[in-house]
């Protein structure tokens, strides 16, 4: 009976805590990408400085702090205009995909890997954003489902007892 509860238990928190397997990044990381990044700004070649702004940018999306992966995004937007190859192009188009879906834009996060799927098709780090990110929109759009119901069955019980008080 426990195992049946906990399973139970485990399974909700899922559903509601997203369950994602994108990778988290702690502060401290993000904390020496920033000093890589000011060093290769000393004099570094710019492949070495481009391939540390990437570096940042990916600890950035993958943060928990919102202002940081705001901050990835910005510059990886920013980097985006910039991209050398169709490779360079997919992996910023991808961190922005996650960026977005750590930011709850999950519609712009779905249009950005499906452009990033236009160049790789068969990219399976991708098409695993892909399913979390439509399975996330699955998710809300039950939750707003229920959300509506409880709201119309409030609605039509108060209407209910006032016309039976009336009655």
């Amino acid at each position: 009976m426990e195992a049946k509860i906990g399973k139970l238990f485990e399974s909700v928190t899922s559903f509601f805590g997203g369950g994602d397997q994108i990778p988290w990044c702690d502060r401290d990381v993000i904390a020496g990408c920033e000093r890589e990044v000011a060093e290769a700004n000393e004099g570094a070649s710019e492949e070495r400085k481009n391939e540390s702004i990437m570096r940042l940018s990916w600890a950035l999306v993958h943060s928990r702090q919102s202002e940081d992966i705001n901050r990835g995004i910005a510059m990886l937007e920013a980097s985006l205009i910039n991209a050398r190859t169709p490779l360079d192009r997919r992996e910023k188009l991808y961190l922005l995909a996650v960026g977005y879906y750590r930011s709850g834009e999950y519609a712009r996060s779905r249009q950005l890997v499906e452009q990033c799927l236009e160049i790789a098709p068969d990219w399976r780090q991708a098409l695993a954003l892909k399913k979390t990110v439509e399975d996330q929109i699955g998710k809300d759009g039950i939750i707003g489902i229920g959300i509506t119901a409880t709201a119309v069955g409030l609605i039509a019980a108060g209407i209910a007892a006032a016309a039976s008080r009336r009655g």
